[in-house]
Protein backbone atom coordinates (compact mmCIF):
# COMPACT_ATOMS: atom_id res chain seq x y z
CA UNK A 1 0.00 0.00 0.00
CA UNK A 2 1.51 3.22 -1.04
CA UNK A 3 1.87 5.94 1.68
CA UNK A 4 -0.97 8.20 0.07
CA UNK A 5 -3.60 5.83 1.13
CA UNK A 6 -2.46 5.11 4.44
CA UNK A 7 -4.35 5.92 7.24
CA UNK A 8 -3.19 8.96 9.30
CA UNK A 9 -1.63 8.08 12.80
CA UNK A 10 -4.89 10.89 13.66
CA UNK A 11 -7.93 8.64 11.85
CA UNK A 12 -6.33 5.32 13.85
CA UNK A 13 -6.18 6.79 17.02
CA UNK A 14 -9.86 8.33 16.76
CA UNK A 15 -10.92 4.15 15.48
CA UNK A 16 -9.12 3.58 18.98
CA UNK A 17 -11.33 6.18 20.71
CA UNK A 18 -14.53 4.97 19.12
CA UNK A 19 -13.56 1.68 20.05
CA UNK A 20 -13.32 2.34 24.28
CA UNK A 21 -16.61 4.67 23.77
CA UNK A 22 -18.49 1.26 22.45
CA UNK A 23 -16.92 -0.80 24.68
CA UNK A 24 -18.13 1.94 27.66
CA UNK A 25 -21.99 1.31 25.71
CA UNK A 26 -21.84 -2.17 25.99
CA UNK A 27 -21.27 -2.63 29.44
CA UNK A 28 -23.47 -0.25 29.96
CA UNK A 29 -26.22 -2.00 27.96
CA UNK A 30 -25.05 -5.54 29.69
CA UNK A 31 -25.41 -4.07 33.27
CA UNK A 32 -28.97 -2.56 33.01
CA UNK A 33 -30.73 -5.24 30.30
CA UNK A 34 -34.38 -6.09 30.91
CA UNK A 35 -33.45 -10.16 30.63
CA UNK A 36 -31.87 -12.59 28.86
CA UNK A 37 -32.83 -11.34 24.99
CA UNK A 38 -32.28 -7.18 25.86
CA UNK A 39 -32.40 -5.59 22.54
CA UNK A 40 -29.88 -3.03 23.55
CA UNK A 41 -27.16 -5.49 24.78
CA UNK A 42 -27.18 -6.89 21.17
CA UNK A 43 -27.17 -3.22 19.54
CA UNK A 44 -24.32 -2.18 21.80
CA UNK A 45 -22.56 -5.65 20.92
CA UNK A 46 -22.84 -5.27 17.19
CA UNK A 47 -21.62 -1.41 17.86
CA UNK A 48 -18.26 -2.75 19.52
CA UNK A 49 -17.74 -5.36 16.97
CA UNK A 50 -18.00 -2.66 14.14
CA UNK A 51 -16.20 0.05 15.76
CA UNK A 52 -13.09 -3.05 16.93
CA UNK A 53 -13.24 -4.28 12.90
CA UNK A 54 -12.82 -0.69 11.99
CA UNK A 55 -9.75 -0.23 13.90
CA UNK A 56 -8.37 -3.13 13.65
CA UNK A 57 -8.31 -2.57 9.92
CA UNK A 58 -6.81 0.81 10.39
CA UNK A 59 -4.41 -0.11 12.64
CA UNK A 60 -2.84 -2.64 10.35
CA UNK A 61 -2.79 -0.56 7.14
CA UNK A 62 -0.90 1.88 9.32
CA UNK A 63 1.13 0.11 11.19
CA UNK A 64 0.96 -3.43 10.26
CA UNK A 65 0.21 -4.99 13.55
CA UNK A 66 -3.25 -7.05 14.30
CA UNK A 67 -5.10 -6.73 17.28
CA UNK A 68 -6.45 -9.60 19.32
CA UNK A 69 -10.07 -9.24 18.64
CA UNK A 70 -12.21 -12.35 17.14
CA UNK A 71 -14.59 -10.40 14.95
CA UNK A 72 -17.50 -12.57 13.92
CA UNK A 73 -17.56 -13.09 10.32
CA UNK A 74 -20.67 -12.46 8.01
CA UNK A 75 -21.88 -16.10 7.75
CA UNK A 76 -22.89 -15.89 11.77
CA UNK A 77 -26.58 -15.49 12.72
CA UNK A 78 -28.04 -12.28 13.70
CA UNK A 79 -28.94 -11.62 17.54
CA UNK A 80 -32.49 -12.90 17.93
CA UNK A 81 -35.36 -10.69 17.73
CA UNK A 82 -38.42 -13.37 18.19
CA UNK A 83 -40.34 -13.40 21.12
CA UNK A 84 -39.58 -14.42 24.72
CA UNK A 85 -42.08 -17.46 25.16
CA UNK A 86 -42.37 -18.77 21.56
CA UNK A 87 -45.84 -20.36 21.16
CA UNK A 88 -44.74 -22.48 17.79
CA UNK A 89 -41.73 -23.88 16.32
CA UNK A 90 -40.48 -24.78 12.74
CA UNK A 91 -37.69 -27.61 12.37
CA UNK A 92 -35.95 -26.85 9.33
CA UNK A 93 -33.60 -29.42 8.17
CA UNK A 94 -31.27 -29.87 4.92
CA UNK A 95 -29.07 -32.92 4.17
CA UNK A 96 -26.57 -33.19 0.88
CA UNK A 97 -26.31 -36.37 -0.10
CA UNK A 98 -23.60 -37.56 -3.31
CA UNK A 99 -24.92 -40.44 -5.72
CA UNK A 100 -21.77 -42.30 -4.79
CA UNK A 101 -23.08 -45.55 -6.66
CA UNK A 102 -25.77 -45.57 -8.98
CA UNK A 103 -25.96 -49.16 -9.20
CA UNK A 104 -26.59 -49.94 -5.40
CA UNK A 105 -29.17 -47.33 -5.36
CA UNK A 106 -31.32 -48.66 -8.17
CA UNK A 107 -30.53 -52.36 -7.08
CA UNK A 108 -31.99 -50.77 -3.45
CA UNK A 109 -34.47 -49.26 -5.60
CA UNK A 110 -35.76 -52.36 -7.59
CA UNK A 111 -36.21 -54.62 -4.06
CA UNK A 112 -38.70 -51.84 -3.26
CA UNK A 113 -40.34 -52.30 -5.99
CA UNK A 114 -40.46 -55.94 -6.27
CA UNK A 115 -42.09 -56.51 -2.59
CA UNK A 116 -44.79 -53.40 -3.64
CA UNK A 117 -47.18 -55.54 -5.38
CA UNK A 118 -49.28 -52.39 -6.14
CA UNK A 119 -46.59 -50.13 -7.17
CA UNK A 120 -46.60 -48.50 -10.59
CA UNK A 121 -46.34 -50.91 -13.82
CA UNK A 122 -43.45 -48.45 -15.29
CA UNK A 123 -39.63 -49.74 -13.37
CA UNK A 124 -38.88 -46.28 -11.81
CA UNK A 125 -35.98 -47.92 -10.78
CA UNK A 126 -33.96 -48.43 -13.69
CA UNK A 127 -33.07 -44.36 -13.61
CA UNK A 128 -31.22 -42.83 -10.45
CA UNK A 129 -33.85 -39.94 -10.62
CA UNK A 130 -36.87 -42.63 -10.24
CA UNK A 131 -34.94 -44.61 -7.55
CA UNK A 132 -33.88 -41.59 -5.48
CA UNK A 133 -38.60 -41.41 -5.33
CA UNK A 134 -38.40 -44.65 -4.49
CA UNK A 135 -36.63 -44.71 -1.75
CA UNK A 136 -36.91 -41.57 -0.25
CA UNK A 137 -41.19 -42.14 -0.63
CA UNK A 138 -40.22 -45.60 1.12
CA UNK A 139 -38.07 -44.48 3.80
CA UNK A 140 -37.83 -41.70 6.51
CA UNK A 141 -35.41 -39.28 6.04
CA UNK A 142 -33.65 -40.22 9.63
CA UNK A 143 -34.12 -43.53 8.35
CA UNK A 144 -31.96 -43.16 4.92
CA UNK A 145 -29.33 -40.84 7.50
CA UNK A 146 -28.67 -44.02 9.07
CA UNK A 147 -28.66 -46.29 6.46
CA UNK A 148 -26.79 -44.09 3.63
CA UNK A 149 -24.10 -46.01 2.43
CA UNK A 150 -26.45 -49.58 2.19
CA UNK A 151 -28.41 -46.76 -0.74
CA UNK A 152 -25.18 -45.93 -2.38
CA UNK A 153 -25.06 -42.23 -1.09
CA UNK A 154 -22.37 -40.06 0.27
CA UNK A 155 -23.03 -37.72 3.20
CA UNK A 156 -22.30 -33.78 2.74
CA UNK A 157 -22.89 -30.92 4.99
CA UNK A 158 -26.27 -31.18 7.22
CA UNK A 159 -27.86 -28.35 8.72
CA UNK A 160 -31.19 -27.87 11.21
CA UNK A 161 -32.39 -25.07 12.17
CA UNK A 162 -35.29 -24.69 15.45
CA UNK A 163 -37.03 -21.45 14.68
CA UNK A 164 -39.21 -19.63 16.36
CA UNK A 165 -43.12 -18.46 15.77
CA UNK A 166 -45.50 -16.35 17.20
CA UNK A 167 -48.06 -18.79 16.24
CA UNK A 168 -48.72 -22.25 14.36
CA UNK A 169 -48.94 -21.76 10.16
CA UNK A 170 -52.65 -22.69 8.97
CA UNK A 171 -52.49 -25.68 7.33
CA UNK A 172 -51.13 -25.77 4.04
CA UNK A 173 -49.93 -22.12 4.43
CA UNK A 174 -46.24 -22.69 3.46
CA UNK A 175 -46.23 -25.75 1.52
CA UNK A 176 -45.81 -24.48 -1.91
CA UNK A 177 -42.73 -22.35 -1.07
CA UNK A 178 -41.57 -23.97 2.69
CA UNK A 179 -37.97 -22.50 3.54
CA UNK A 180 -38.88 -18.85 1.87
CA UNK A 181 -39.95 -17.35 5.19
CA UNK A 182 -37.12 -18.81 7.15
CA UNK A 183 -36.25 -16.09 9.54
CA UNK A 184 -31.99 -16.07 10.95
CA UNK A 185 -33.33 -13.33 13.29
CA UNK A 186 -35.74 -16.29 15.24
CA UNK A 187 -33.39 -19.01 15.41
CA UNK A 188 -33.39 -20.50 18.95
CA UNK A 189 -30.85 -22.78 18.16
CA UNK A 190 -28.92 -24.50 14.90
CA UNK A 191 -26.60 -27.66 14.83
CA UNK A 192 -24.14 -28.33 12.04
CA UNK A 193 -22.42 -31.07 10.13
CA UNK A 194 -19.40 -30.72 7.65
CA UNK A 195 -16.45 -32.72 6.87
CA UNK A 196 -15.08 -29.08 7.25
CA UNK A 197 -15.49 -29.40 11.17
CA UNK A 198 -13.21 -33.09 10.39
CA UNK A 199 -10.88 -31.49 8.41
CA UNK A 200 -9.78 -29.24 11.34
CA UNK A 201 -9.95 -32.16 14.01
CA UNK A 202 -7.36 -33.58 11.49
CA UNK A 203 -5.29 -31.02 11.13
CA UNK A 204 -4.88 -30.92 15.05
CA UNK A 205 -4.44 -34.43 15.08
CA UNK A 206 -1.65 -34.43 12.36
CA UNK A 207 0.09 -31.41 14.53
CA UNK A 208 -0.35 -33.67 17.80
CA UNK A 209 0.97 -36.78 15.99
CA UNK A 210 4.27 -34.69 14.43
CA UNK A 211 4.94 -33.35 18.07
CA UNK A 212 4.95 -36.83 19.17
CA UNK A 213 7.16 -37.72 16.21
CA UNK A 214 10.01 -35.23 17.35
CA UNK A 215 9.34 -35.68 20.78
CA UNK A 216 9.94 -39.66 19.98
CA UNK A 217 13.26 -38.39 17.60
CA UNK A 218 14.69 -37.10 20.23
CA UNK A 219 14.29 -39.11 23.23
CA UNK A 220 15.66 -41.67 20.42
CA UNK A 221 18.70 -39.31 20.33
CA UNK A 222 19.43 -39.02 23.79
CA UNK A 223 19.15 -43.25 23.97
CA UNK A 224 21.58 -43.70 21.35
CA UNK A 225 23.78 -40.78 23.05
CA UNK A 226 23.45 -41.24 26.79
CA UNK A 227 22.31 -44.79 27.41
CA UNK A 228 24.19 -47.21 24.99
CA UNK A 229 27.22 -46.32 26.15
CA UNK A 230 25.79 -47.07 29.92
CA UNK A 231 24.62 -50.61 29.04
CA UNK A 232 27.95 -51.37 27.41
CA UNK A 233 30.07 -50.22 30.49
CA UNK A 234 27.38 -52.81 32.22
CA UNK A 235 27.93 -55.75 30.02
CA UNK A 236 31.68 -54.97 30.17
CA UNK A 237 31.80 -54.82 33.88
CA UNK A 238 29.83 -58.28 34.23
CA UNK A 239 31.52 -59.83 31.66
CA UNK A 240 34.95 -58.97 33.67
CA UNK A 241 33.54 -59.85 37.14
CA UNK A 242 32.20 -63.56 35.32
CA UNK A 243 35.84 -63.84 34.06
CA UNK A 244 37.27 -63.36 37.58
CA UNK A 245 35.05 -65.85 38.98
CA UNK A 246 35.86 -68.07 36.68
CA UNK A 247 39.62 -67.31 37.23
CA UNK A 248 39.19 -68.41 40.83
CA UNK A 249 37.72 -71.30 40.31
CA UNK A 250 40.65 -73.77 40.09
CA UNK A 251 40.15 -77.02 39.30
CA UNK A 252 43.80 -78.09 40.30
CA UNK A 253 43.46 -76.03 43.71
CA UNK A 254 40.65 -77.99 44.29
CA UNK A 255 41.93 -81.36 43.88
CA UNK A 256 44.96 -80.68 46.20
CA UNK A 257 42.37 -79.57 49.26
CA UNK A 258 40.55 -82.96 48.69
CA UNK A 259 43.79 -85.22 49.24
CA UNK A 260 44.42 -82.41 51.87
CA UNK A 261 41.71 -83.15 53.23
CA UNK A 262 42.10 -87.20 52.86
Amino acid sequence: MSDAAQPTAAEVRAAAEAVKTALDRHLAAVERRSGEEDPAVYDAFNELAAAAEAYDELLYDRYDEVTPFEIPGEDTLPPYTGPEEPSALSVLIRRDYAVAEPQRLMAQARRVEAADEEGPGVEASNTVHGALGLLFGEFEPDEIASRHKEFGLEEGDSTLWVTAADESADPGEWLEAPFEEADPERVVCRFDVSAVFDEELDDDIDDVDDADAEDDEDNEDEDDDGDLPELDEDLDTNLDTDTDEDEDDDPAGDAARLEADR
